[in-house]
Formats: structure tokens, sequence, C-alpha cells
């Protein structure tokens, strides 16, 4: 790296410009949008008291980790890619940059396939156009996702500092929209029916399953939290108030989400978790053309935190690509991957699917990132060695297989347990999996390093 790139790398205490409402706000609108309503949605097949829970312990065990790479992102003015060095050595975290790359693309790209529905839904109240679904709706769907990439490139055209833009005048806007549509929720059906509601049997989803599916929509934040605190001032706003605004924006929609679907079940008479998404809700209850344009807007908010995570892992993995190119590179990518689940047919099979590779890939990742630090290395990385070749954190040629080798025996693990009826019925196989990946970490590092002395 030459001095420019070291800059880049590391952001010193002295050049950092966000405060603890920057960091509430940013995290409060990662998860206020229309993937998270869209989660809630789809939670409702386990019945509102038991996807409540889910939903908050789930996402509460997440953003522990959360807070904890949030701690190390300020610490070290690194972001959570960079981080990744000390940890599978300075080449080797091209693996989990990768990895990054294409989670956050793939969060970017659901994320605009709802906003595209917003889009056709609006165009059919306005010109006339079919919807998206119906014969004729394609067109709709393709002007929408362009118009969407051309909006997110506009949010990520000054990097952090107009994603903290985005953030700040986004916030504003989703609490007026989510308040009122509380409100003509719970003017339709009352909170006893919502309570009382019965899923089809067909429908059910099994406890284990609904656990796992909320870690792997959670754990996707977590590997970007360095990303955003290392601009962070003080310690306390980087550690907390991501826990506290992710917690909170995902809380807040999903709840919007579950209630809102379990109030169009039972005012239809039918449950179909395909028809969990924001604009086909929206529709049905009546909020018309400024709820589309909230979803729009939205799906701006979470989507300049997931370009930026993907524009950062990508960065590590070019040091000399400066980061407004990468992040422009990253949106072009999400712009192609979001037409996949047009191919797919069916939306809710293409999420499910990336959720469970998100679930599968990421836990063992942010385990072997925490106990490194805070365990393995004992809070302290020298920074100066994380951009040196042949330095501490070269390992063998750069690879620290050990990092690798656990990831890859995580992998193993989660594919496994989640397999088991008994985990499947009771607490999921990811947090599981995430502790075993932690311990071979710390066991097999404590072991060769007692051999190489």
């Amino acid at each position: 790296m030459n001095d420019q790139q070291r800059e880049n790398f590391h952001i010193p205490l002295d050049k950092r410009h966000s405060n603890a409402w920057d960091m509430f706000a940013t995290w409060v609108g990662a998860n206020a949008n229309n993937g998270t309503w869209y989660i809630g949605g789809v939670m409702a097949a386990c019945g509102f008291i038991l996807a409540l829970k889910i939903l908050f312990f789930s996402s509460a065990l997440a953003y522990i980790f959360l807070s904890l790479i949030g701690y190390i992102g300020f610490k070290t003015g690194i972001s959570t890619m960079g981080i990744a060095r000390g940890s599978f050595g300075i080449r080797g975290s091209i693996l989990p940059s990768l990895i990054n790359v294409t989670q956050f693309i793939g969060w970017t790209a659901v994320n605009t396939f709802i906003a595209a529905m917003s889009v056709s839904y609006l165009l059919h109240d306005l010109l006339g156009w079919p919807v998206y679904g119906k014969i004729g709706g394609l067109k709709g769907m393709i002007f929408g996702i362009i118009v969407m990439s051309i909006l997110h490139i506009i949010s990520i055209s000054s990097g952090s500092r107009s994603v903290q833009l985005i953030e700040r005048i986004g916030i504003i806007l989703v609490i007026i929209f989510v308040l009122w549509e509380t409100v003509v929720v719970f003017q339709a059906v009352s909170l006893s029916q919502i309570v009382n509601w019965n899923v089809p049997a067909k429908f059910k989803l099994a406890p284990g399953t609904a656990v796992d599916t909320v870690a792997a929509f959670n754990l996707a934040w977590v590997t970007a939290g360095a990303d955003f605190t290392r601009f962070d001032r003080k310690a306390s706003s980087a550690t907390v108030m991501p826990f506290l605004g992710a917690l909170v924006g995902v809380m807040w929609f999903a709840f919007i989400g579950l209630v809102a679907t379990i109030s169009i079940a039972i005012s239809s008479g039918a449950y179909d978790p395909n028809n969990s998404d924001p604009s086909s809700i929206a529709s049905r209850l009546g909020l018309g053309i400024l709820a589309l344009l909230v979803i729009i807007l939205t799906s701006m908010t979470a989507n300049a935190v997931n370009l930026m995570a993907a524009g950062s892992a990508l960065t590590n993995i070019f040091p000399k690509l400066k980061l407004k190119y990468s992040l422009w590179i990253v949106a072009i990518l999400a712009t192609l991957v979001t037409f996949i689940p047009m191919i797919f047919g069916s939306f809710l099979d293409a999420f499910t699917a990336f959720l469970d590779y998100v679930g599968m890939v990421l836990g063992p990742i942010i385990s072997i990132l925490v106990v490194d630090y805070f365990f393995c290395a004992k809070m302290k990385y020298n920074l100066t060695e994380l951009t040196r070749k042949n330095g501490a954190y070269w390992y063998h040629h750069g690879i620290h297989w050990v990092a690798i080798i656990t990831w890859l025996i995580g992998i193993g693990g989660f594919f496994l347990l989640q397999r088991i009826p008994f985990f499947q019925e009771t607490i999921g196989a990811t947090y599981i999996d995430m502790l075993l990946s932690g311990l071979i970490y710390w066991l097999l590092t404590s072991f060769f390093r007692k051999e190489a002395a």
C-alpha cells in the first residue's frame, strides 16, 4: 500500500465525523426497510406471539455481535474486512471480503426488487400499467429496477457523507409512515384478533427454522459494523448505538410486516406468505401513492448501508480502488442481480435460498473475527502490520489456514445441525454453530502457537 491507501485503510480519531445520533439513525435506517417488513410477514407463519419472541431474542443476540464488531472498528479505525486481515491473513481476508461483497449485493438486490414492486404499483395507479405478476407487468418491474438503481447510485455518490445525509432525512419520513400504517392496520383489525389468529397447518414455520431465518437476516449487518463505527468519535456510541438502532429498526418494521400480513389474512380469509411484500400489503390496506413512495425511500436508506459495506469489502480486495468507484461497481452489479428472482419465478423461494446461504457462511466468519480480536489478540492489533507483506499477519503466504479450516468446519456444522429435528424445532443451528466455530478457532490457534513456541 502507498501512503494514500494506508490513509484510506485507517481513519484516525481526529478525522472522524459521526456522532451517537448518526450511529443510531444509520442502524435504524438500515432495518427500517422493505426487507425487514418482508421478514415480519414471513414470520407470521409462526403465529403472532411466537414470532415476536423469536424476532426479539434472535435479533438481540445477533446485535451483540454487531456491538463487538463496532467496538473493534472504533478502536482500530478500520473496516470490518480490514479487521479480517488479523484473523484470516492479509491475503486470506479476500475470502470473507468476497462473501461480504456478494451478500451485500444480494441484500441490495432484495430491497431493490421489493422497491421496484412499489414502482410497479405506482405506475399502475398513475398510468394504468399492469402490476408485477399480471400479464404485461414485467415492463413496470424493469422500469422500477432501473429507477431504483439510479436512486441508489445518487445515495452513495459522495461516500459516507451522502449515506449519512440519506439516513438523517429518511429516518424522519419513515417514523411518520410507520405510525400512519399502524393506525390503519388497527382500524381494520383488533390486536386481540391478530394475537389469536391461527396459522394454517401447511404454512407453519418450525421455531428453529424461524430462529435461523431471523439470525441470517440480522447477522448480515454484523459484517458491516466497523465500516461505520470507524467514523465514530466515541466508544460508547460505536457500541451501544448500533445495537439499539438495529434492534429498534428490526422490531419496529418487522412488527409492522407481521401485523399487516396477519391483518390481511384475517380480513381476506386466506394467508399466503408470498404476499408478504410491502407493496402488496400497502395496496390492500389502501394506503395509496404516498405509502409506495415511502417504501421506495426506505430502500434507499437500507441500500445506502448495503452498498457502503459491499464497497468497503471490495476495496479490501483491491486496495488501489477508490471507495467511490467501488461503490459504483457494486451498485451496477446489484442492479444485474436484482433480475434473478424473476428467473426463480417466486421471490419467496429466491429470498429463502439467499438467507440459507447468508446464515451458513457468515456465522463462522463473525465468530472468528470476534474470538481472534478479544481472546487471541487480547484486544490489540498492530495496525501497521495489517498492511505489510511478510509481517505479523502474513501467516503462511498471506493466509491464516486455521481461520480458513475453522470456517469450512463451521459451514459443515451448520449444514448438519440444521437437519437435526431437535434444532429445527427449538433453538435453530446458527448460534450453536457460531459457538462451536469460535471454540474450534480458539483451540486451534492456541495449539499452533504453543507448537511454534
